[in-house]
């Protein structure tokens, strides 16, 4: 499992399960309270992890597109120059660029300044308008841009790979002709998942942040935490999306639950 894709997939799993640790279990008390009982302390530091974790998260599934995007595309340069530590070098990247990029948006908008003086039975923090729209690229526009375009692509070569099976197939009689529109249907579903996923999830929060001015505070604070929680889920079906629907990852989890990973011969195991 130690391959450069998998690296990115652990990286995107840390994320997501720091939103199910810190993240969810507040959240949703929050909702089911009406009004935050958890002090200003613990609210400030939710705030911190909700920019940084989720910003972090986001990227990661962008870096997961261009990676399947070079393992397709140009399979010879990526076994040859894509390697676990330069992922690992790019994953860091990841990780303290969105730990800058927050520090400054949150530092800008009287983050720390003003944190530990909020009401004590909200727990919100209303960015400008300027880093709304900053925030709305960097976490949204971009990846999504980078996403749907290396997965259009992708669905391209799988297209052209299928039409390559399917002429071999007519040439020879005793070939399964159906076996590239299955792959192709397979394809098809797959990018259409991971994509619906990611905007439904991602797009009502910021149209919600981009109405602030234009609903009455408090209908726009419940509003927000609605959609607050909904861009968490995206963290809830990120490992069920990218490793729990693939038979190999499943047998893998299954050898490291058993504890066969402590043999001596689990490096030589064959899970695909």
């Amino acid at each position: 499992m130690h391959t450069p894709t998998n690296v990115l997939l652990l990286s995107l799993a840390v994320s997501d399960i720091f939103v199910g640790i810190f993240l969810m279990p507040l959240q949703f008390i929050w909702l089911i309270e009406s009004c935050w009982l958890f002090g200003t302390t613990i609210c400030a530091f939710v705030n911190f992890m909700s920019f940084y974790l989720v910003c972090a998260s986001v990227h990661n599934v962008a870096l997961i597109a261009v990676d399947r995007y070079l393992a397709l595309s140009n399979p010879f340069f990526y076994s040859t120059k894509i390697t676990v530590n330069l992922i690992i070098f790019v994953v860091s990247l990841n990780w303290m660029f969105s730990l800058g990029y927050n520090v400054a948006l949150l530092y800008c908008n009287g983050f720390f300044t003003h944190a530990l003086t909020l009401c004590p039975s909200e727990c919100l923090i209303i960015v400008n308008k300027i880093w709304s729209f900053v925030d709305l690229v960097v976490v949204f526009v971009l990846p999504c841009s980078i996403m749907l375009v290396l997965y259009l692509k992708v669905f391209a070569i799988a297209k052209r790979h299928a039409n390559a099976i399917t002429r071999v197939a007519n040439s020879n009689p005793d070939a399964k002709s159906d076996v590239p529109k299955r792959s192709e249907r397979k394809a098809a579903k797959v990018l259409g998942i991971l994509v619906s996923v990611f905007l439904l999830c991602l797009v009502p929060y910021y149209i919600c942040s981009f109405m602030v001015e234009s609903i009455q505070r408090q209908i726009f604070n419940d509003v927000l935490k609605y959609m607050t929680t909904l861009f968490y889920f995206n963290s809830l079906f990120n490992p069920i999306i990218y490793a729990l629907f693939y038979p190999w990852f499943q047998k893998s989890m299954i050898i490291i639950v058993r504890c066969r990973i402590c043999s001596p011969e689990s490096s030589l195991m064959q899970v695909k």
